[in-house]
C-alpha cells in the first residue's frame, strides 16, 4: 500500500503537459480542541492550508485530471489524555509535517480527488519542542514526553476519493468513499448535506482530521450555508498506534461535523464548525470535540 502511495506522488509531481496556469484558490482550516471540548489531547491540533492553480475555473470540476492541481501543506499534533502527569502515557506523542499534490476532476456524475502527501514524523518536525516551549512560556501544562514521542519517520501518503454530489433547490447531498494508504490505512464512507447557495460552483476539499468540506475555490455568491456530515472508516493499521506502542488501536472510527460557511463579500469568508471523534484506541474513556476556524481575506 506504501508503494502505491508512492506511485501516486511520483506521478502527481510529473504532472500534465505544461499550460498557462493560474491561482484559482487558497484553502485553509485551523483545528483545536481548545476551541472545541476545551482539553488539550488526543486530536489536539491541526492545520491544513492549499493553493490550487490551474488553466481557469469554470464553476465545476474538469474531466482531465492534472488540470487542476492543489498543493497541500498540513500539520497536526496528537497527544496523550494528558501532557504530564497520570495519563500521559495513554498512547505516543506525534508531531506531523506534511507537503504533497492533489488534483481534482469528474468522471460522469461523479468527483474524483486523487492525491499523496511527503509525511515527517517525530522529533525532526520540531513540534514537540515548540509545543513544550509555548506551554513554558504560558500558563499551560507543561510538556512532559520523553521517551513517549514517534520516532523520526519519513514516508509517503495516499488519499483517494470519489463522491456523487446530488444538487436540487439550493441543497446538495454529497455521498462519498474514501481510501488512504501510508501512515494510516483507511477505508471511509460517509456524506455531506449543504444547504444554502454559498457553496455552489466552488472546489470543495477535505480536511485530513475532521472531514470538514473546505472551499479551496471561492465562487462570487455571498450569504450562509449550513453543512452537516459524517462518516465510518475501517482502520486497518496506524502508524500513530503501532502494534507494540502503549496504546492498541481500535477497528472502526466514526467522524460527526457540522459548521456555517459565511461569505460576508465576494473577497472575504468565514466558517466555524465542530467535530465530534470517536474513540481512536482501547482505554480512551470518550470521543472528543474539535473546533475548525477559517478566515478568508483576499486582496
Amino acid at each position: 500500500m506504501r508503494a502505491i502511495a508512492a506511485a501516486m506522488l511520483l506521478l502527481l509531481a510529473v504532472g500534465t503537459p505544461a499550460q498557462a496556469r493560474e491561482t484559482l484558490g487558497f484553502g485553509r482550516l485551523f483545528t483545536n480542541d481548545l476551541i472545541g471540548d476545551g482539553y488539550d489531547r488526543w486530536r489536539s491540533g491541526s492545520y491544513q492550508w492549499s493553493l490550487v492553480r490551474g488553466p481557469g475555473w469554470t464553476g465545476t470540476r474538469p474531466p482531465e485530471a492534472g488540470r487542476v492541481m492543489e498543493y497541500r501543506f498540513r500539520s497536526e499534533i496528537i497527544s496523550p489524555t494528558r501532557l504530564n502527569g497520570e495519563g500521559s502515557r495513554s498512547r505516543l506523542y506525534v508531531g506531523l509535517l506534511a507537503a504533497g499534490a492533489h488534483t481534482h476532476a469528474t468522471a460522469g456524475a461523479a468527483e474524483i480527488s486523487l492525491g499523496a502527501d511527503l509525511v515527517f514524523l517525530g522529533p525532526q518536525t520540531g513540534w514537540s519542542a515548540l509545543q513544550a516551549e509555548v506551554h513554558e512560556r504560558t500558563d499551560a501544562p507543561r510538556v512532559r514526553q520523553e521517551g513517549n514521542e514517534i520516532e523520526n519517520r519519513t514516508l509517503p501518503h495516499g488519499t483517494a476519493e470519489v463522491a456523487w454530489p446530488i444538487r436540487s433547490g439550493g441543497v446538495t447531498f454529497r455521498p462519498f468513499v474514501e481510501a488512504q494508504a501510508g501512515t494510516e490505512t483507511i477505508l471511509r464512507t460517509g456524506a455531506d448535506l449543504l444547504w444554502g447557495p454559498v457553496g455552489e460552483g466552488n472546489l470543495l476539499t477535505r480536511d485530513h482530521v475532521t472531514g470538514h468540506l473546505i472551499r479551496a475555490v471561492e465562487g462570487p455568491e455571498t450569504g450562509l450555508a449550513l453543512v452537516l456530515g459524517g462518516d465510518i472508516a475501517r482502520v486497518e493499521s496506524s502508524l500513530y498506534l503501532p502494534e507494540d506502542g502503549t496504546a492498541d488501536l481500535l477497528p472502526e472510527s466514526t467522524r460527526l461535523h457540522g459548521g456555517v460557511h459565511w461569505q460576508v463579500a465576494p473577497d472575504v469568508s468565514f466558517f466555524y464548525g465542530a467535530t465530534w471523534l470517536s474513540e481512536e484506541f482501547e482505554g480512551q474513556e470518550e470521543g472528543q470535540v474539535t473546533g475548525s476556524l477559517k478566515l478568508n481575506v483576499s486582496f
